[in-house]
């Protein structure tokens, strides 16, 4: 009672509390009351450069600040029937959509220039001018225009969503990202005309590597601002695209895929850039989800709402597991390198269990092939369930790396969002005719001339597998001669099929190694009435020797043919390949 009394005796003397009133001439203009408000404004809660050209809208066009304000309003809520700018990434805020129509209209990145800018000052002369006022608003309203566009805005999503891999918002760690690769998209669309199918196949290698950089986190606006001054000189779609490209490349060296980002991958942020690049390459290389043959595009998708996410991280090494280890530090059992993205039910069945353990149990469950993409996709070494666990945090920060990498040049070699999770057949690969991911031979172990076996021939056979698996992989074709003419498997005097597999098998085993039969796959197909065998390779994960009599030799891809490093150079390629 006696605390209402006090609040009820501050209430009574408001009356009595002084308040300022600022009365303004009906003389003075516009521009004047805008410099007024934001001077008074100022003095208060701080603001930043945005408000005040906010306020400058409200007083010169209102009806803008209205619209970015509708939009925004909308971009929050689903539609139902009609079109509408909501979307799973981003809830922009009014002055976000304003640095948009800032950067695309006057290519800046810093607004305290744009204020003076659009009160009409010459920022030469310092002078101000209503001509000058309304000639750069105009700019800002063509720019709010094209940036406000549904198409051009949901054309943009698709860019990032299916074609960068960025299945969901959660993925995304900085919004300027999102917001100056939109700029960057509607300049190349609005501005330079570039084909639709080319610019986002660029855009979403481009803000692929922004993201996994943070290029526009630490200094946002100087980045772009930098960025955007690039295209100065350009004047063509070709050049803008060559622009994004140059930078793309100056960034993602060969020395940040083998060194920079194993490193920023040494780490337990909940909300690291290189962990979600990683998840967005399992999504634009197809993957399936660890010991799941759902795919991980598919549930990592936005739109699938349940109790309970369908796809979680799982620690490889569980933490139970690794505290009877002595291992106790969170910034030690949530090492990225340690996660997974498994499906909710494995990851509750797998909940304590040493990996040596639970691991098992999917051997009996999936075929050696499948396993044998998983691993490769989720960047599991050889043997990692009996590795010591810093060793293998080491190795497979080094395969994430390279899972990135790879689809990283995916995507700049061909733009697609997805890789074709089936093989590509026979007649495709022949027509396409020998390079650097196929060979022909006409048989794995018979001499054409001679009819007889021959052990070169078997040698050669070798090479190319090894080759492929040092390299990017590859297909071998058995039956098909260099030139593409049809000669059929009977040739090599095999009973069967099965038999003829056999001994590629055991080809493997003896000369290269058993553990790198995972990554070797035969299938049996016709071809132009022949049956030939297409000997698929994925790329290993360690370094693949064929040995010959007392001596190993090391060979890789290179273009068309098949070629042995001498000594001098393995070391420095291994190095960088594996």
């Amino acid at each position: 009672e006696k605390e209402i009394k006090k609040a009820l005796g501050r209430l009574s003397n408001i009356t009595g509390f002084p308040l300022t009133a600022l009365v303004l001439s009906a003389d003075i203009n516009e521009e004047q009351v805008a410099e007024v408000f934001v001077r008074i404004n100022s003095k208060g809660i701080t603001l930043n450069q945005s408000d005040f050209i906010l306020t400058l809208m409200s007083v010169f066009w209102d009806e803008g600040r209205a619209e970015l304000e509708e939009f925004c309003r909308l971009a929050r809520q689903p539609s139902i029937g009609v079109s509408s700018p909501f979307n799973h990434y981003i809830k922009p805020k009014p002055d976000q959509l304003l640095r948009v129509n800032v950067g695309l209209g006057f290519k800046r990145a810093r607004l305290k220039y744009v204020y003076s800018i659009l009160r009409g000052k010459d920022l030469e002369t310092e002078e101000f001018s209503d001509e000058r006022r309304e000639e750069q608003f105009d700019v800002l309203k063509n720019a709010h225009g094209r940036a406000l566009d549904l198409q051009h805005w949901h054309d943009f999503w698709k860019a990032i969503r299916h074609q960068a891999g960025y299945r969901n918002g959660k993925m995304i760690t900085s919004e300027n990202n999102i917001l100056f690769t939109y700029v960057m998209y509607l300049i190349g669309r609005t501005e330079y005309k570039v084909d639709e199918h080319d610019l986002r196949r660029m855009i979403a290698r481009w803000f692929f590597m922004v993201s996994l950089t943070g290029r526009y986190t630490g200094s946002p606006e100087s980045a772009m601002e930098s960025d955007l001054a690039q295209l100065r000189d350009v004047s063509d779609a070709k050049g803008f695209l060559g622009v994004l490209g140059r930078a793309c490349d100056q960034v993602l060296t060969s020395d940040f895929w083998t060194i920079t980002l194993p490193s920023e991958l040494a780490t337990a942020a909940a909300l690291s850039p290189s962990m979600f690049a990683y998840f967005a390459s399992l999504v634009l290389l197809d993957a399936n989800v660890l010991f799941s043959e759902q795919k991980v595009a598919d549930l990592l998708d936005a739109t699938i709402q349940a109790p309970r996410s369908a796809i979680e991280r799982h620690h490889l090494f569980p933490k139970n597991y690794l505290k009877k280890q002595g291992i106790t530090e969170t910034r030690e059992t949530n090492q990225i390198a340690n996660y997974a993205l498994v499906e909710w039910g494995d990851n509750d069945w797998i909940s304590d269990m040493a990996p040596s353990e639970y691991v098992h149990r999917y051997f009996d469950l999936f075929p050696k092939d499948a396993l044998a993409r998983m691993y490769y996709w989720h960047a599991l070494p050889e043997g990692w369930e009996h590795m010591e666990y810093k060793a293998f945090l080491e190795r497979r920060r080094e395969l994430m790396a390279q899972i990135v990498h790879e689809a990283y040049e995916k995507l700049s070699e061909d733009g697609q969002g997805h890789a074709d999770d089936l093989p590509v057949p026979i007649n495709e690969i022949v027509t396409q005719g020998e390079g650097k991911t196929r060979e022909f031979k006409s048989t794995m172990r018979i001499n054409m001339h001679t009819g007889q076996p021959d052990p070169r021939i078997e040698l050669s056979f070798l090479k190319t597998i090894a080759g492929f698996l040092n390299s990017r992989g590859g297909t071998l074709v058995i039956g098909v001669a260099d030139n593409g003419e049809p000669v059929g498997i009977e040739v090599d005097g095999f009973p069967n099929e099965d038999k003829m597999v056999l001994h590629l098998d055991n080809l493997v085993r003896s000369r290269l190694g058993a553990q790198f039969g995972m990554y070797v796959h035969p299938r049996f197909e016709d071809y132009q009435g022949q049956r030939v065998l297409a000997v698929e390779c994925w790329p290993a994960r360690s370094p693949v020797y064929v040995k010959d009599a007392n001596t190993e030799h090391f060979y890789i891809r290179a273009g068309a043919s098949i070629s042995e490093l001498p000594l001098s150079q393995v070391q420095d390629y291994i190095k960088q390949r594996f």
